[in-house]
């Protein structure tokens, strides 16, 4: 198995439209690397794109207790909770990857948006 490579072609699968395919190729790679955050980020990443909402939560939260300063994976931690239907805890983390890192537009529109849902 050539890592480096099956990393590079998921980075392809990825950006090409394939998240399914994508991370087909990184599930065996976070397996031998399990402490390598960018392949950890960018599988779930694909699971995000793909609907893969749990498998999504399972890497992010990885990623956060690993690197709880990860402003990234708090902000797409956040994005899947809301789009899983969980704006209560989706506005933790959008808030903690706003406070770190408050130049971010992408950051300060998803908080808003969270924030009006959880105050319906």
């Amino acid at each position: 198995m050539d890592l480096l490579a099956d990393y590079r072609r998921a980075t392809m699968y990825f950006e090409a439209g394939d998240p399914a395919g994508a991370a087909r190729l990184l599930e065996p790679i976070v397996e031998v690397e399990p402490d390598n955050a960018a392949v950890r980020q960018l599988l779930a990443r694909s699971y995000f794109q793909s609907a893969q909402l749990g498998r999504a939560e399972e890497q992010l939260r990885a990623l956060v207790d690993r690197n709880p300063s990860d402003h990234y994976a708090h902000h797409v931690l956040g994005r899947t909770l809301e789009r899983a239907g969980r704006p209560g805890e989706a506005l933790r983390h959008l808030r903690i990857a706003f406070a770190m890192y408050s130049d971010n537009d992408d950051y300060r529109v998803a908080l808003r948006r969270v924030e009006s849902k959880v105050r319906r």
